[in-house]
């Protein structure tokens, strides 16, 4: 007879699997339903309703992931104090291995749960403002937009790359490294430094 710790570790282990093929099963089709995440995961329904009342449940639950996930890289990247470029080249190269997984957030974020996802994002957007301004008071980055709107579209890059990168695998970490610091008014021998200078 199953121990109520294991019952508990097993119904965190689908959880966490809803989570992880819901990323993929989105991340294909921003407007899958709940019936297609479930078949994904080889449950039913009621299993993935059980952990998510609501869509908007699983998907708010998805970004306080992402969120958290991305936050640690650059909080740990942002606090050994390199420069504002070289700790932006060093949270792209961290950030990599998942970008793929969260890009489908940047869709979801303009449809009809981008107050939602906005919401959540805000302390991170906050902290990509907060580097691109001490990019910019350092004069490492451009100045021909605010700290807040510029970090944005070099963030997006960094997902948009990853969509590309997803469908043929030719770009990679530099790719968006090198394209974001293009982005941010890196000179381009400094932005394919740093890019080379990350693992």
């Amino acid at each position: 007879m199953p121990t109520e710790s294991s019952r508990a570790r097993a119904t965190q282990q689908t959880r966490d699997r809803i989570l992880d093929v819901s990323l993929d099963v989105l991340g294909e089709n921003p407007d899958a339903g709940m019936g297609d995440i479930a078949a994904a995961a080889g449950v039913v329904r009621r299993t993935v309703y059980g952990h998510f009342p609501s869509r908007l449940d699983l998907i708010q639950t998805l970004t306080e992931r992402a969120v958290t996930e991305m936050t640690a890289v650059l909080t740990e990247v942002d606090a050994s104090g390199p420069a504002a470029d070289a700790a932006w080249a060093a949270f792209v190269a961290r950030l990599w291995p998942v970008a793929h997984r969260y890009r489908v957030l940047l869709a979801l974020r303009r449809g009809e749960y981008g107050e939602a996802i906005h919401g959540l994002l805000g302390p991170l957007d906050e902290l990509l403002a907060a580097l691109v301004q001490r990019g910019q008071d350092a004069e490492v980055f451009a100045r021909h937009l605010p700290a807040a709107v510029l970090s944005q579209l070099a963030y997006g890059v960094v997902f948009a790359v990853a969509d590309s990168d997803l469908a043929n695998g030719t770009l990679g970490a530099r790719a968006a490294a090198i394209t974001s610091l293009l982005m941010l008014g890196v000179p381009e021998a400094r932005a394919l430094a740093l890019a080379d200078d990350r693992p």
